[in-house]
């Protein structure tokens, strides 16, 4: 029997990139907490936020099934989407975690007791317990509110003066100590704009990274976005990132080596092109075939136009198990 307790491992992040990353790591001895983006605002979320007053669960939600080791049965039920009436477009999950909210009085409850009916692996953690809203305003002095139309939008790769969460919110609490505690901070892969950046726009998340003892890996995105990170590179997505964080921390930069089927690269070449690694002789690189299956839309999914190209989670949680082993 292993007389060590298990390595801490904070993944910080949102939506699908935070689900394969966990859904992964969930198989590993690990301790795992899921630092999860309040900044969604679209399809059955938004709705929910808008009429209820609640903080944002979609995100939320992904996480929670992605840790769960219920049965089969209650993660298909989380995931469960309703396709007509009024609650058409709704997730379960959605409104469990919404009633959960209204009836605790507090949405870090209303998580916490969603995550002992799945008996989750692990904890989820919201970055902040503030309702706030993402902005971007464009060199054109057009501002663009709100995940979702600055997740569609074509324009940002023409350049935007700045990024922000509107009000500008203070870092959860207990968020400050996962990453005090952690020994492997992971962030990323994700939606770069709405998933990714939004975690380091909260007040008190950069100077907690800074402070960090641990060990920071960035895993880079696959795919760039046609309009958004046209032509980026991996020193590209490091720079942006890094114009947030004040300064490059990162110890390790995982990032995606294979090639999807040329059919393939030709049919989603209208969306995007696969991120090109111009760090190769950078020593923190680690290159491996991280492509996975071909994901699916689900209905009412207002994100009709994310990238059906994905990292395959087993082969993402071997490749930070073995950062993990040399910690």
């Amino acid at each position: 029997m292993n007389k060590y307790p298990p390595k801490k491992i904070v993944v910080i992040g949102g939506g699908t990139g935070n689900f394969t990353v966990l859904r992964g790591l969930k198989k590993y001895p690990v301790s795992l907490t899921a630092v999860v983006s309040m900044a969604d605002d679209g399809g059955s979320t938004g709705i929910l936020r808008d009429e209820l007053g609640v903080l944002p669960p979609g995100d939320v939600r992904q996480c929670l099934i992605a840790l769960a080791s219920s049965s089969r049965l209650l993660r298909l039920l989380m995931d469960y989407r309703f396709e007509h009436g009024n609650l058409d477009g709704h997730s379960f999950g959605n409104l469990l975690l919404s009633a959960l909210e209204k009836v605790t009085g507090s949405f870090e409850k209303a998580v916490e007791e969603a995550g002992k009916i799945l008996s989750i692996k692990g904890t989820v953690l919201p970055v902040t317990i503030r309702q706030v809203r993402l902005k971007m305003l464009l060199q054109s002095k057009e501002i663009l509110e709100g995940e979702k139309t600055i997740y569609l939008s074509e324009k940002i790769d023409q350049g935007y003066q700045k990024i922000y969460l509107d009000p500008h919110p203070e870092v959860n609490p207990i968020v400050v100590d996962a990453i005090t505690e952690a020994d492997l901070i992971v962030i990323g892969p994700g939606g770069w704009h709405t998933s990714v950046i939004p975690n380091v726009l909260v007040d008190g998340v950069v100077e907690a990274l800074s402070r960090s003892k641990a060990k920071k890996l960035f895993i880079v995105n696959l795919m760039n976005r046609k309009g958004q990170t046209t032509g980026y590179k991996v020193s590209d997505y490091l720079g942006e990132l890094t114009r947030f964080t004040a300064k490059d921390f990162f110890d390790y930069l995982l990032v995606n080596s294979g090639r999807p089927p040329k059919d393939l690269i030709n049919r989603y070449a209208e969306e995007g092109e696969l991120v090109e690694n111009d760090m190769r002789q950078d020593p923190r690189v680690i290159g491996a075939d991280l492509l996975g299956k071909l994901a699916e839309v689900k209905k009412n999914d207002f994100l009709q136009k994310r990238s059906l190209i994905r990292h395959d989670p087993q082969k993402l949680a071997s490749e930070i198990m073995q950062v993990v082993v040399h910690l």
